[in-house]
């Protein structure tokens, strides 16, 4: 690891700044990684110290240089981390694709993420394969919330919470497809909920196929 200079701090805002303007986001850990030829964990390790410093505000996500706070101003700097399935439970690895901006006054404020939904058993929900879906960071959820629920075997999956069943001592998630699963439940002794869905960001093009 190079040693730690003023020099390099600013390349990293340049580069950020740089990549902000081209992308109107900021880069991921990667990028920059790739970018400046410094390993990813020196990197995060900049990043902090400078988040320290004041040289730009970083909380383990977005990246936001003195510059792109002036340009960001009305807007959420969202991290697209990978992909859920809309189906059976898998197994997701969680990891930063890139970082969107989204503007405050269609979405809100609050600590989101976005994913890609991946499968069919959500589609009467709006939800399809393909589509980015807007999570809440939260620990808590309503009966009838669309959830990212992880089970006592760490699997993942994005579905409708309908609540705790007392007869059976299982918590109850469902499928939104009729047409291919009608009446599909799945149960499972406990529950974590890891956010709640609030909107779906789709492609109009692929939209268009499937009238088409």
């Amino acid at each position: 690891m190079r040693t730690k200079s003023r020099e390099l701090m600013n390349e990293i805002i340049r580069f950020v700044d740089d990549y902000a303007v081209k992308k109107h986001t900021s880069p991921s850990i990667r990028t920059i990684s790739d970018g400046i030829g410094l390993a990813k964990s020196s990197v995060q390790s900049y990043l902090k110290e400078m988040s320290e410093n004041g040289m730009l505000t970083y909380d383990g996500f977005s990246i936001v240089t003195p510059s792109m706070g002036a340009m960001s101003a009305g807007y959420l700097t969202v991290p697209v981390v990978g992909s859920i399935h809309c189906g059976e439970p898998g197994l997701e690895e969680e990891y930063i694709e890139e970082y969107i901006r989204l503007p405050e006054s269609l979405f809100g404020r609050g600590d989101f993420y976005l994913l890609r939904a991946q499968g069919d058993s959500m589609e009467d929900a709006g939800i399809s394969e393909g589509d980015l879906v807007l999570i809440k960071r939260q620990q808590t959820a309503s009966e009838g919330d669309i959830i990212v629920a992880l089970d006592e075997n760490s699997e993942n999956t994005l579905k409708q919470y309908l609540g705790f069943d007392s007869a059976s001592s299982r918590y109850v998630l469902s499928y939104r497809n009729e047409k291919t699963y009608p009446g599909e439940r799945i149960k499972v002794r406990s529950l974590a909920v890891q956010g709640v869905a609030k909107h779906v960001i789709k492609s109009l093009s692929s939209q268009e196929r499937a009238v088409g």
